[in-house]
């Protein structure tokens, strides 16, 4: 994917009341000085002379040796350590409905379930402890793990000193992958897989772009949506989503005046205006429904929990169903979640994958 610092964030994570990370009362906050205690230190000579230090967005922090018990928050830094083969010990997800851990990974972690079951196997009676959601993340729980790294994201800065005295941490950009990658590999002494990895990806999307080229040939401009509702929708283009869409060769199209628009910001967009854009060749809507946190203890139900609202909401709405592209049935649905939340390699190819599938299907 295209280097890029990506701030776009959904509406679950501009959500996220930081209030809630204040609440962690007992752990004295220093400046974000690391004191680790007896039992997290690896007192080896060899792990005292392998330490790095890693750039990320609150400065640097020095890791020493090959990281054992690893909390991680957000799936798209849960996905880099997937890629690199590192198990964590723990989770915080983006939206935790679970009471227990992770005891059922393929049935409780969207995408991202499988590959962790697969690294369960190596670790016998190891379930990933829950640490709770980026909403409310428990730091009681982070600090019975006793962890030796930590990888939080951006929206994790009211706790950094906190988390700090617990283990290493490092607060990564969330939707900037390549370098997140880089610095994971980095904090976990994995450097070597990083070039291969993005070089597989690269790969994928000049395949996908080769496969896409007929289709681009002949439909060029494309509108990408996002949202839960018509009402609420906005337009996309700036983030993993739309950015992979481009470099399939599509031509991201605005309405016109909103070709100058901050790039980082959302613009929400009305039925209205969708009018003024009868001249796209094809519509992309990326949905999302997160009314019912538990439908995810069901990855073969998630799709449809993702999109069935917004769907059967464009096929009723009289403007949506006056568009040329509804009319030449060129209006495509795809989960929002899916590029949003894994913008690395793991989330690009399944994300590929569900373009060519709906776009690329035979008539």
């Amino acid at each position: 994917m295209k280097i890029q610092k990506l701030a776009r964030s959904r509406h679950w994570l501009r959500l996220w009341v930081l209030s809630t990370m204040t609440m962690m009362g007992g752990i004295a906050c220093q400046n974000s000085v690391y004191q680790p205690s007896n039992n997290q230190v690896s007192d080896t000579a060899s792990d005292r002379a392998n330490c790095r230090t890693i750039h990320h967005e609150m400065g640097e922090t020095e890791v020493c040796g090959q990281p054992q018990r690893i909390v991680v928050f957000g799936p798209a830094h849960l996905e880099s350590l997937l890629v690199l083969d590192v198990y964590p010990v723990g989770y915080v997800a983006h939206i935790n409905f679970l009471l227990g851990d992770y005891t059922n990974p393929a049935q409780q972690i969207p995408y991202l379930g499988d590959r962790v079951a697969s690294l369960t196997e190596h670790h016998v009676n190891q379930p990933i402890a829950n640490m709770g959601s980026i909403f409310q993340p428990s730091i009681e729980a982070i600090l019975q793990m006793k962890p030796d790294l930590i990888i939080g994201t951006e929206f994790d800065k009211t706790v950094y000193d906190t988390l700090s005295q617990i283990a290493p941490t490092l607060l990564l950009d969330y939707y900037n992958p390549e370098d997140n990658l880089r610095a994971i590999a980095q904090a976990v002494d994995r450097p070597e897989k990083v070039e291969q990895l993005l070089k597989q990806t690269q790969q994928q999307i000049a395949a996908a772009r080769e496969a896409f080229a007929p289709l681009v040939a002949t439909h060029p401009r494309a509108l990408l949506l996002s949202g839960s509702q018509l009402q609420t929708m906005s337009l996309g283009g700036t983030d993993v989503c739309g950015s992979l869409v481009e470099e399939l060769g599509f031509q991201l199209v605005l309405p016109p005046g909103m070709e100058n628009n901050n790039p980082d910001t959302e613009v929400p967009i009305s039925l209205e205006i969708l009018s003024e854009l009868n001249d796209v060749d094809l519509i992309l809507v990326l949905g999302y429904n997160f009314s019912d946190f538990q439908a995810f203890d069901n990855p073969d139900q998630l799709e449809e929990h993702q999109l069935s609202s917004i769907k059967q909401a464009w096929e009723e709405n009289p403007i949506a169903q006056s568009l040329e592209a509804s009319k030449a049935g060129q209006v495509y649905f795809l989960q929002d979640y899916l590029c949003i939340s894994l913008p690395g390699p793991i989330g690009t190819e399944l994300y590929l994958e569900e373009l060519q599938e709906k776009l690329l299907a035979p008539i």
